[in-house]
């Protein structure tokens, strides 16, 4: 398999994966990313600012692991037990981006939602990274292009987005700008396909297919509430009934954090102030600013103990 950074390096070209997973900020998402990455064969090293992140964030991808081979080799706890051994046997740390890079195929951003630092991190990484190595983010919600543009490599540099929780969901969008390079887009494709995920296609549009299609969905329901059309109990309760949706939108949101919901909805909003699906929430706002999060927070649009 392709030497592999995660965090920001994903590579697919060398006959044995090493991947790298960069945190500037522990996410769940990316260690999953990690750990589904470790698990299908790559060498991976994960790389963020604090020995102690790196500490909590191996534990957490060592209990993911026990819950899944408590499933998965239920009838073979031998397996199992050798199946996670395999698996961190792949896993390595480092608080040295640069230092580790050079090395790398593949390179998958998932730090921080945030345009600006991203970029930075890209232009950094791309200054010591080898000239074949793919750069892919996991973004949800930023323009890929615009992190393209950071770096001397846009025909190698694509979207890689994947769902929570990693280890479970099977989709992965695989986006290409006009500048990416067909040769880059296919390996994008055969690295997903490598992880045991399904991928998908899209173009560099905001929000790519299912936040494209969800976000809107969610604040419309929000926007119903605010006009006292219906209550968000009953706005959810009909989803889910008659729509056979497993939440809700107001029961989404908060599991997805108010805070990211209105960071994703802003952006859009920047970028097409006269678009109706990226008005912003007045609701959505104020909860947000009253640090009402959602069930990070212990309350959004729901109470939770």
């Amino acid at each position: 398999y392709p030497l592999i950074l995660f965090c920001l390096i994903l590579v697919s070209r060398l006959p044995q994966h090493k991947l790298v997973q960069l945190f500037y900020d522990l996410d769940i998402k990316s260690f999953f990313n990690f750990q589904v990455a470790a698990a299908s064969g790559h060498a991976v090293v994960l790389v963020d600012q604090s020995e102690e992140i790196l500490k909590k964030s191996t534990k957490g991808i060592e209990e993911s692991l026990k819950r899944v081979t408590k499933k998965k080799f239920a009838d073979k706890p031998e397996a199992g037990t050798e199946f996670i051994e395999k698996t961190l046997k792949n896993l390595t740390t480092s608080t040295d981006a640069v230092a580790v890079v050079h090395s790398t195929d593949l390179v998958i951003e998932a730090i921080v939602e945030n345009q600006e630092i991203k970029s930075e991190l890209f232009k950094t990484l791309d200054k010591f990274a080898p000239e074949h190595t793919i750069f892919a983010s996991n973004t949800s919600s930023l323009h890929i292009t615009q992190l393209a543009n950071s770096t001397t490599r846009q025909d190698r540099f694509g979207g890689l987005h994947f769902f929570n929780p990693v280890p479970m969901m099977k989709l992965v969008e695989v986006i290409k700008t006009p500048m990416t390079s067909q040769k880059t887009f296919e390996s994008l494709v055969d690295f997903s396909k490598a992880v045991g995920k399904s991928p998908v296609s899209c173009k560099d549009t905001p929000g790519f297919i299912v936040n494209r299609l969800l976000v809107p969905y969610m604040l419309e329901a929000v926007r119903l509430f605010e006009r006292g059309d219906a209550s968000k109990e009953d706005i959810d309760v009909a989803m889910k009934l008659g729509a056979g949706y497993p939440m809700g939108p107001f029961e989404l949101l908060d599991y997805v954090g108010l805070d990211t919901s209105k960071y994703i909805i802003d952006g859009w909003h920047s970028l097409e102030p006269n678009n109706p699906l990226f008005a912003p929430s007045p609701l959505l706002n104020k909860l947000v600013e009253e640090k009402k999060l959602g069930k990070k927070t212990g309350e959004g649009f729901y109470k939770y103990k």
